[in-house]
């Protein structure tokens, strides 16, 4: 046999292979239904290379560590105390300035499946039972906490705390299945992200293989007790912070990596609009004193995730090889956790970046929260906070 008849047979078997996955190793093999989608991704040029290059994020502190597992959003109470945030086991905590106490939860299942595990992902399996809450937003109003669940939807619980309200759980007849992050204007109006209507949480990772577009942008009216779908058909939505004014909110939609502007008074209410694109793949968004908006990025995007979103049945093929999750996972951010925190103007220029390139100290990055001067920064996937001092 020839050399090019041999790389022939190869190319063969190999094709038969993907295509039936005899061994059921592949990343997507439980996923029958699997999709592959095309990204509307910017050109590769006009993604930021702005770097940080003294990697500042390494002289963050790192607090409470493995106190807790996955703390994803930070947030600060009326009168300033805090944080609170939600954990891979289903809680939310408060920081009282000594210890962790038990604030609230939004299962009422707390069994031996809540139990503490030794990190954030063993959570995963259970999380439908006991909860997952991500996006978490006090109304300085009343002191309540509002709580995106992934999987119980939206959620409040009272300024004691104890056992969430759900306040929402479908929209328009088709139910929450990744409810993600929320902000809450003046008259209590609560604009919502539901990253997907076919993958779970548990499933990010086929979610980010898959860029389905069900995702939804949401707002639920506390007078009418309704949620409405205010955008719809998008690619992962993830982080969402309304502006200072309260004029319009920002989201990210993780897939494309992009930052949007959705207007909501003036003459271009209900228009959306591009705001920022962003140089990887992005979380929370959270906005500071100034309106500013700080973006919470998990990673740069890599060329080769950048291709990939571009060509789905190339992508469909690879992940059909017998490769685990977590490996094509690495693969696309580059091999390595490295975390970025990118502030922008209310106009949707980068103001600064700080990252840690090398992933020595802060990991991952979900949520960006400013307060008296430094930055608390979470993470679904680490078992501390990261504090940076901006001074």
């Amino acid at each position: 046999m020839t050399p090019r008849g041999f790389l022939g047979l190869v190319i063969l078997l190999l094709a038969m292979y993907c295509g039936l996955d005899p061994l059921k190793h592949s990343a997507i093999s439980e996923f029958p239904d699997f999709v592959s989608h095309k990204v509307d991704m910017p050109p590769w040029s006009l993604i930021p290379t702005v770097k940080d290059d003294k990697n500042l994020l390494q002289n963050s502190e790192i607090k409470f560590l493995n106190q807790i597992q996955g703390p994803e959003s930070m947030a600060f109470d009326p009168l300033g105390r805090g944080p609170y945030t939600g954990v891979a086991d289903g809680r939310i905590l408060f920081w009282d300035g000594l210890k962790w106490t038990d604030f609230a939860f939004t299962s009422n299942n707390r069994s031996e499946l809540c139990n503490p595990k030794p990190i954030a992902m063993s959570y995963l399996k259970n999380e439908h039972i006991c909860g997952r809450p991500l996006g978490l937003r006090f109304d300085k109003k009343t002191g309540d906490l509002y709580i995106a669940d992934a999987y119980f939807g939206l959620m409040k619980v009272g300024p004691e705390g104890g056992l969430a309200t759900s306040l929402a759980t479908e929209a328009e007849g088709v139910p929450l299945r990744f409810t993600n992050d929320l902000d809450i204007d003046d008259e209590g109006n609560v604009y919502f992200t539901d990253s997907s209507t076919n993958y779970q949480r548990r499933n990010f990772m086929q979610l980010v293989f898959s860029a389905e577009d069900t995702g939804r942008v949401l707002k639920y009216d506390p007078t009418t007790k309704q949620t409405t779908v205010l955008l719809r058909n998008l690619q992962f939505p993830n982080g969402l912070s309304l502006s200072k004014d309260k004029s319009f909110f920002v989201f990210c939609e993780g897939s494309v990596g992009r930052l949007h502007k959705y207007w909501l008074i003036g003459e271009k209410a209900g228009n959306l609009e591009a705001f920022a694109i962003l140089p990887g793949y992005p979380d929370n968004v959270r906005t500071n004193e100034k309106g500013e908006f700080w973006v919470a990025i998990h990673c740069r995007r890599s060329l080769y995730s950048h291709l990939m979103a571009l060509y789905p049945k190339i992508r469909h093929f690879v992940l059909k090889l017998p490769i685990s999750a977590k490996t094509h996972y690495l693969i696309h951010i580059g091999g390595r956790l490295h975390a970025m925190a990118v502030k922008y103007s209310p106009e949707g220029k980068i103001l600064q970046v700080l990252e840690d390139s090398k992933g020595k100290v802060v990991k991952a990055i979900s949520e960006v929260e400013e307060k008296d001067g430094k930055l608390w920064m979470g993470s679904v996937l680490m078992p501390f906070v990261a504090v940076y001092d901006l001074s």
